[in-house]
């Protein structure tokens, strides 16, 4: 058993974590999941979207996400998650609003089954992954393919954001997040 800081709170890992990370989203929300081992070294495991009904009520694509989120709670078991912290920008406050509703379910599902979250801020997520903090996304995108090893850039852009949640997550929790 390894005791690391995380989000502010001492917490207790053991030699293998397995991070879902959520880049949370009421049509889309992309999802990944990561595994480490002791030295952090870390195997991309699965990957996509769910979708949502882009014609469903909030309430309805809200539950749905619970639903999705808790299948994949109950399918890959995973020790933590990553999730991104809600920001906003004057510009896009309806966004950062329906982001908060997708966040708040996401949280839920994670507490229910009594696992650790970790909130990051989109800026530490670019800047963990590609080096800068304001990346666009296809260099996010490149990023998650280089450091997965994948042979196509993950698409949509949602599961890079993902796999890079998931990665920035894992590398804090090990204590190798750049």
């Amino acid at each position: 058993m390894k005791t690391t800081r995380c989000s502010g709170e001492w917490i207790s890992v053991t030699e293998h974590a397995r991070v879902l990370g959520i880049d949370p989203g009421t049509r889309i929300a992309g999802y990944a999941v990561i595994d480490f081992n002791a030295r952090g070294d870390s195997t991309l495991i699965d990957a996509g979207v769910l979708r949502l009904s882009a014609t469903a009520p909030l309430a309805a694509r809200v539950r749905q996400l619970f639903d999705d989120v808790t299948a994949l709670l109950q399918e890959h078991s995973p020790t933590h998650m990553a999730l991104e912290a809600v920001f906003s920008h004057a510009d896009h406050a309806r966004t950062a609003i329906q982001m908060a509703h997708a966040r708040g379910v996401v949280l839920l599902a994670a507490e229910l089954r009594g696992i650790t979250v970790a909130e990051l801020p989109p800026a530490e997520v670019k800047k963990a992954l590609t080096g800068n903090g304001r990346a666009t996304k296809p260099q996010m995108q490149a990023a998650a393919m280089v450091q997965c090893g994948l042979t196509t850039m993950p698409e949509p852009s949602d599961v890079a954001d993902a796999i890079g949640i998931a990665l920035c997550g894992g590398r804090r929790l090990r204590g190798v997040a750049s």
